[in-house]
């Protein structure tokens, strides 16, 4: 028994196994704004219950409106991503067919399909997404140049104290 014990010290002093974690490249204020784009105040979202009771209305509606449409850009793009990946399947599987040729001119998108393909079965990662925000405007153009929250001017007026 006590050998065993020598065998394990010896190997956890001699072990060069490192474990390497994957670190988050943004600062806690842009994954604030992603997330608050992303989450608005669904399951996920980034505010407490208590901040939530003490936002004025307007600012809850620019929340919503900025979810709403940073949901309508990601279900364009996942429509979309999925287009070229099917288009992509008949071309190899069936490269001279005439419906082929017909599915690869057609590259509408409908805004009241909703897309429920995983980010992650799409190649979708969290870049990705943010550049997409940027692009699109869900996020705004200097997001990544941004480390802390900006000195915000006063707040709208707390309507539910008045």
């Amino acid at each position: 028994m006590e050998k065993l014990k020598e065998q394990v010290n010896d190997y956890m002093l001699r072990s060069e196994t490192v474990m390497q974690y994957e670190q988050d490249k943004y600062t806690v204020y842009q994954n604030y704004l992603y997330k608050r784009a992303l989450y608005g105040f669904g399951k996920k979202t980034v505010f407490s219950q208590k901040e939530i009771d003490q936002m004025c209305k307007r600012k809850k509606q620019r929340i919503t409106n900025v979810h709403r449409r940073a949901q309508k850009v990601l279900n364009l793009t996942k429509q979309h991503i999925t287009n070229i990946y099917s288009n992509d399947i008949f071309q190899y599987f069936f490269p001279n067919s005439k419906l082929t040729k017909e599915l690869i001119e057609l590259t509408e998108v409908d805004e009241k399909f909703k897309n429920r393909i995983h980010f992650k079965d799409l190649l979708l990662t969290k870049d990705d997404i943010i550049s997409i925000f940027i692009e699109q405007g869900v996020l705004p153009k200097n997001f990544l140049s941004l480390k802390e929250k900006p000195i915000s001017l006063p707040s709208l007026k707390n309507e539910s104290k008045t």
